[in-house]
């Protein structure tokens, strides 16, 4: 297993140090030979901002692969939704089941829980931006 998750993608901007890849993340069913016929297909496009030390070595426009050791992608993917999905089951089992509120209120509180967790995360994003780093490289 490779140790490293890359993809390729194109870029976008330059911008100081900061480099703009726009990638086409694809399903699994994309390349189901019977995508067409399912409609079920899925690509969606995304963008990483990645500092390099030399940006004048790339061009918009160019053809690069970007990235990201699969230990932090893992880390990236556990803060998203294993961090939300602990938070959504401790509130829920603590309000509902140890406290004795009623489930609507404990439901309410738990989607409370988790808008704080991800606020959370978006105050952090700049602490969590420099643990993950992404790595470009020409085509």
């Amino acid at each position: 297993m490779t140790k490293e998750i890359r993809h390729n993608g194109t870029i976008e901007r330059i911008d100081g140090a900061t480099v703009t890849v726009r990638i086409t993340s694809r399903s699994a069913c994309s390349a189901c030979a019977a995508r067409a016929a399912c409609g079920m297909a899925e690509a969606v496009e995304k963008r990483i901002e990645i500092v390099v030390p030399d940006p004048a070595a790339y061009a918009v426009g160019e053809a690069v692969t970007v990235g990201v050791q699969r230990n932090l992608g893992l880390k990236a993917v556990a803060l998203a939704y294993g961090g939300a999905l602990a938070v959504l089951l401790g509130t829920l089992a603590a309000t509902v089941g140890g406290l004795g509120w009623s489930e609507g209120a404990g439901i309410a509180a738990t989607l409370g829980a988790v808008a704080l967790y991800y606020f959370a995360l978006w105050l952090l994003r700049k602490r969590i931006a420099h643990t993950i780093q992404f790595t470009i490289t020409k085509n």
